[in-house]
């Protein structure tokens, strides 16, 4: 049996659940301390994973930023750099976008019927592989297990965190909270509408609530529920 990776899924939110507001440059939310405790994660993780739809948008190189924390990871026997995952049902996707120039090795999950498109679009810019003739999020944990995926850090999008919340598939969440307030319809969410693990009455443990200056981050074990 393949061991599937731990998923930790991590969102920086308005107050009122966004992930960005509806004009067309990236609201930053987290602060500098925060984007700090980022990197630091990323540094801990086996991979990271980003969805197709967040790679057009935001364009960004998903990066270990610190040089020790890099070094660190060397001097442990791992690659410089986390794996990086994006994962597409389309396999819209742009070889010029900054995710496949920086990093280390690049994997593209996707469905039967664009592997070819996507293989002949980066032309040997990311390994690209099937999870199915509708995209399986099952097979997908298992595929990166099978590559050594111990811990998967997953930045979204809302579509993503829905998806895996709703599947029970995320080991714990880290949200990320900013003083802000969006109220746009239009923006991203972080979780939308979907049939939830225990419905309304089920209440998922808190790991830990930390302030980090303006930023809350609260640290959920979703599959841990009363």
């Amino acid at each position: 049996m393949t061991t599937r990776p731990y998923v930790l899924l991590s969102a920086a939110t308005s107050v009122d659940g966004y992930l960005d507001d509806a004009s067309p440059e990236r609201l930053r939310l987290s602060n500098e301390a925060d984007f700090d405790r980022v990197d630091e994660v990323r540094a801990a993780c086996d991979a990271i994973l980003i969805g197709a739809t967040t790679m057009r948008k935001d364009n960004p190189r998903l990066l270990v930023n610190s040089e020790a924390r890099r070094a660190q990871r060397v001097a442990e026997g791992k690659p410089e750099y986390p794996l990086k995952v994006t994962v597409t049902q389309s396999g819209d996707l742009d070889a010029d976008l900054k995710f496949w120039h920086h990093g280390g090795e690049k994997l593209v999950l996707t469905v039967d019927s664009a592997v070819e498109k996507v293989r002949a679009t980066l032309d040997g810019l990311a390994d690209v592989v099937s999870v199915g003739s509708e995209f399986d999020w099952g097979q997908a944990l298992d595929e990166l297990g099978r590559r050594g995926v111990g811990r998967l850090m997953v930045e979204g999008g809302g579509t993503i965190h829905t998806q895996l919340m709703s599947q029970n598939l995320a080991d714990e969440v880290h949200l990320a909270i900013a003083p802000l307030l969006v109220g746009q319809p239009e923006a991203a969410r972080f979780l939308g509408a979907a049939d939830y693990p225990g419905g309304t009455t089920s209440r998922m443990k808190v790991l830990e609530v930390l302030q980090i200056d303006d930023v809350v981050l609260i640290r959920y074990a979703p599959k841990e529920r009363t």
